[in-house]
C-alpha cells in the first residue's frame, strides 16, 4: 500500500516539471525526512534529465505554439 508521501507524489494534476508537494518538499516546508527530499530531488532530476528534452522536441514537432511557450519560459533573460 502507498504511504499518504508516495501518493501526494505520484499526483501530476497541474504540474508543469514539479508537482505542489514536491515544491513543499524541495523547500523545506513539508516535514519530511532528508532521505525523502533527496528522493524527491532525484526523481525531479531524472524527469529532467530523461524526459525534458524529449518533450520539447515532441512539442516543436507536434504543438508549436507551446513549444514556444517554453521556449519563451526557459529562455527568458535572468535578472542580474
Amino acid at each position: 500500500m502507498a504511504t499518504p508521501e508516495r501518493e501526494e507524489l505520484m499526483s501530476e494534476e497541474g504540474r508543469a516539471l514539479v508537482t505542489d508537494r514536491e515544491r513543499e518538499i524541495i523547500s523545506g516546508d513539508a516535514d519530511v525526512s532528508d532521505n525523502y527530499e533527496y528522493k524527491v530531488k532525484s526523481i525531479v532530476r531524472n524527469r529532467i534529465r530523461k524526459r525534458f528534452g524529449d518533450d520539447v522536441e515532441f512539442l516543436e514537432e507536434y504543438f508549436p505554439e507551446a513549444y514556444e511557450m517554453v521556449v519563451d519560459e526557459v529562455c527568458d533573460e535572468r535578472p542580474d
